[in-house]
């Protein structure tokens, strides 16, 4: 496992702030308040904004300040569309070529996410997903595939908790997660393809059925 940097860990916190929507879409953020706030340098956070800015999650407004992006659910059935492709690339190639590390690191999220969802910690859970998606990745030893699939993966994870408690089965979610942590530590190309498109089947059910879902009222930002 790569040593993390100051910008990682900056990154780390940011994204999981705006993921689990304690930074609200809409929210305009200063860089020397972060700064202050998370106890990083400027560097660090300017670099973390800037990669959460590939991925969609904030746009950089200059000389205005940063603003955390919005949530459409019908820009994420667009989404879902080449994440499918994606994942399944991910999913056979990280199961032909993970390492014997990479092999119990995938046994422990399996185990880590079922729990969570047996405790019914939110937090915890997305933070597996989160290690679940980096992992997938890193295994594939593509590189290429790793930079397409960062583009997708915190959209997804936000859009999701933002709606989980309306339109979710956590248990279930958690299964499929884990049933493709498990096909890909196994070794099995067929089986992590297969465990990939029924987990993004459910979660484009899922995705779907907010369509017709009142969105939660929104909290003020701090």
């Amino acid at each position: 496992m790569k040593h993390a940097t100051l910008t990682d860990r900056a990154y780390d916190r940011l994204e999981e702030a705006i993921v689990t929507l304690r930074l609200r879409p809409g929210a305009v953020l200063s860089e020397s308040a972060l700064a202050t706030d998370l106890g990083f340098g400027r560097t660090p956070i300017r670099e973390a904004l800037q990669r959460l800015a590939r991925e969609g999650l904030v746009v950089v407004l200059p000389r205005k300040g940063i603003l955390v992006t919005e949530i459409n659910p019908r820009n994420q059935i667009l989404l879902l569309e080449v994440r499918r492709e994606l994942e399944r690339l991910i999913a056979r190639t990280g199961a032909l070529r993970r390492t014997e590390e990479e092999r119990l690191r995938f046994l422990e999220i399996a185990d880590g996410m079922e729990k969570a969802s047996r405790e019914n910690d939110d937090i915890a859970f997305m933070r597996y997903d989160q290690a679940l998606n980096q992992l997938e990745a890193e295994a594939s030893h593509n590189e290429y595939a790793q930079r397409a699939m960062s583009q997708t993966h915190g959209l997804s994870r936000r859009f999701w908790y933002m709606h989980y408690k309306e339109a979710a089965d956590l248990p279930l979610c958690a299964r499929l997660h884990a049933e493709l942590a498990r096909g890909i530590a196994e070794g099995d190309p067929g089986a992590a393809s297969r465990a990939s498109d029924r987990l993004i089947d459910y979660v484009e059910e899922f995705t779907r059925a907010t369509l017709d879902t009142p969105q939660p009222e929104r909290a003020v930002a701090r």
